[in-house]
């Protein structure tokens, strides 16, 4: 027997299939990540590596391009202590250790094209490895300043999802309730949201996981100027209707919110994924209004207020 009520026909595949889950894990991460650890992958894709490049964090990222840089400027100078150091005019390294110094610093301006002078080739082998180690600087820092741009122009979202949802009075019942709002001064438009419910139910003896989607008060807006209450209307027709937090807790209730629009400085259409679990719910509460008008009756938005919350009775 299905442990909420179900009054409307709905695929029960959202892409996570039916496989409950267990210990209450998150079917996705609060950050809009799938939570599924992957193995049986090689540790190194070739095709993949621009991707993981654009799509890395930013110190990790700079992190990648300093290995990268002082181990090819590494290379280059054992094979210039191979051919000779006296290759090297100008070098004036003794110990083997100043040698290395000698041929890696004269590595670093030949991969740079910078070239100061105080060293230069002697002989046609090492001149030959410091043109081809100058060809291969000027693509390896075309490749870095396209990664760059990629990753400055990739279009990516501010849109941040309140810590809790709550259960406040609606209408003439409750609601459940998220807010969000664009941490960017830019403008979103056509702005489109979707909630979905995630539970276990044992369905003809078997535990299995189901979907189902929770209507909302309002699911789109022209606009996104200000922060965006989304209310699902907790009514008879809502599959969570006077079911309370154990029950919730019981079948590993999980709550997602998808968000789409369209960000009119990119020229793209962005999205943003968060989940809610039942501790993530805050029952008899509301959010604290978050915008109000200054002295000369201009709109004033208190993002400090963002997750704000205060207790309410609910008759």
């Amino acid at each position: 027997m299905a442990f909420f009520k179900r009054k409307v026909q709905f695929n029960d595949d959202l892409g996570f299939g039916s496989v409950p889950v267990i210990k209450n894990q998150r079917v996705l991460n609060t950050d809009g990540t799938p939570n599924i650890e992957r193995t049986g992958l090689p540790w190194f894709k070739f095709d993949d590596t621009y991707t993981r490049l654009v799509t890395m964090s930013w110190p990790r990222f700079f992190t990648v391009i300093l290995i990268a840089y002082l181990i090819v400027n590494t290379l280059f100078a054992v094979a210039y202590n191979i051919i000779g150091i006296e290759n090297l005019d100008g070098a004036k390294g003794v110990t083997l250790r100043d040698q290395f110094f000698d041929a890696f610093f004269f590595s670093a301006q030949t991969i740079s094209t910078v070239g100061y002078g105080h060293i230069s080739p002697q002989g046609f082998i090492t001149s030959v490895l410091a043109a081809f180690e100058s060809m291969l600087g000027l693509l390896a820092f075309a490749l870095a300043t396209g990664l760059l741009y990629g990753r400055f122009s990739r279009p990516t979202s501010k849109v941040s999802f309140s810590k809790k949802m709550v259960v406040a009075p609606y209408q003439n019942h409750t609601g459940l309730m998220c807010r969000l709002v664009n941490l960017r001064k830019n403008s979103l438009i056509d702005v489109e949201a979707q909630m979905y419910m995630t539970f276990n139910e044992t369905v003809d003896g078997k535990l299995k996981r189901s979907f189902y989607p929770l209507q909302l008060e309002r699911s789109k807006i022209s606009m996104l100027s200000l922060n965006w209450t989304l209310v699902h209307p907790i009514n008879e027709d809502s599959p969570i209707f006077e079911k309370s937090l154990a029950e919730l807790t019981l079948a590993e209730v999980e709550i997602f919110v998808i968000l789409t629009a369209f960000d009119d400085t990119f020229a793209q259409t962005i999205h943003a994924r968060t989940s809610y679990q039942d501790e993530d719910i805050e029952w008899n509460a509301k959010f604290k209004i978050m915008h109000y008008h200054n002295e000369a009756g201009k709109m004033v938005m208190d993002y400090s207020l963002f997750d704000r919350t205060e207790k309410v009775v609910i008759g």
